[in-house]
């Protein structure tokens, strides 16, 4: 596998329909908002769906959520220490914190991707790590085209959490959702970066492949089945490693606008894709 030898840039839109993309822990789990009242998904949600997908093709993932643990370790450190090599670094008196990262970066796609910080202390008289990782692949915050509306609804259980003789009072709570919204994101792959990770063409086609099926086995509660979808991955390949342009001039090839008033579904907006002299795109559709 020959190491990424080139600069990619990618954007990609999505839309939201009745459902609460990315939840703000500090304001009631509302979907998030920026000043201006345009919707936010955060880079870190977003890398944490790419994480699932690439779980899902067999990849061997570091930062794995609990609720798809495919490995049985409850920790990061012993998912760490599962490598033999690593275990004995965590135990050494003159550990290498070089090794330990190029160890990491090999076996988990995660790592040699979005990077890590690994900050384990030393076990059995070890000296123990403390090292970060930068990864060559970095995504922005996907914003709404436009404002988004939240609609919010009061939810109640009507059974009982502990046995008891008499039905115990109804908990009250509430749930949020968007009504509907187009959100676009970007994203680069930085080459020297990825030299240092030793991130390969074969893993930028693999983060491409996740982002076309960034909500595949991603349905919840908050986000049933449907109400999120991917409708075009623009994908830039530039022919040196420093890259043609500027990743802002790339990304601002991508133009969204509304044509109506007040947008329903993702035909009411218009797409413009504009050009840079010997900047080759490859445009995928969503499933």
């Amino acid at each position: 596998m020959s190491i990424l030898d080139h600069k990619v840039d990618f954007a990609v839109v999505l839309s939201v329909k009745k459902a609460n993309p990315n939840g703000d822990p500090l304001n009631g789990n509302r979907p998030r908002q920026n000043y201006d009242g345009h919707g936010e998904i955060s880079d870190v949600a977003i890398k944490r769906k790419i994480r699932n997908r690439l779980q899902d093709m067999g990849e061997s993932i570091f930062v794995q959520s609990n609720d798809r643990n495919n490995d049985d370790f409850k920790s990061l450190r012993e998912r760490a220490e599962s490598n033999t090599t690593l275990q004995k670094i965590l135990k050494s008196k003159n550990s290498s914190n070089d090794e330990f990262a190029a160890i990491a970066c090999e076996q988990w796609i995660d790592v040699r991707s979005f990077g890590q910080v690994f900050a384990f202390k030393g076990s059995g008289g070890g000296s123990g790590v403390s090292v970060g990782v930068r990864g060559p692949v970095s995504i922005h915050t996907a914003t709404s085209v436009d404002p988004i509306d939240i609609t919010s609804m009061q939810i109640t259980k009507s059974v009982n959490s502990e046995p008891g003789k008499e039905k115990g009072s109804d908990t009250m709570g509430m749930k949020h959702r968007v009504d509907f919204g187009v959100y676009v994101f970007y994203g680069s792959i930085n080459t020297q970066l990825a030299e240092k990770t030793r991130f390969t063409n074969e893993d930028a086609e693999k983060i491409k492949q996740a982002l076309v099926t960034l909500f595949e086995n991603d349905a919840s509660s908050a986000r049933p089945e449907g109400s999120m979808e991917v409708h075009k991955v623009y994908w830039w390949e530039h022919n040196s490693k420093l890259g043609q342009y500027s990743s802002a001039k790339v990304h601002r090839l991508v133009e969204i606008e509304s044509k109506v008033e007040e947008p329903k579904s993702f035909e009411d907006y218009s797409v413009t894709l504009h050009e840079l002299d010997g900047l080759k795109v490859e445009v995928v559709d969503g499933l």
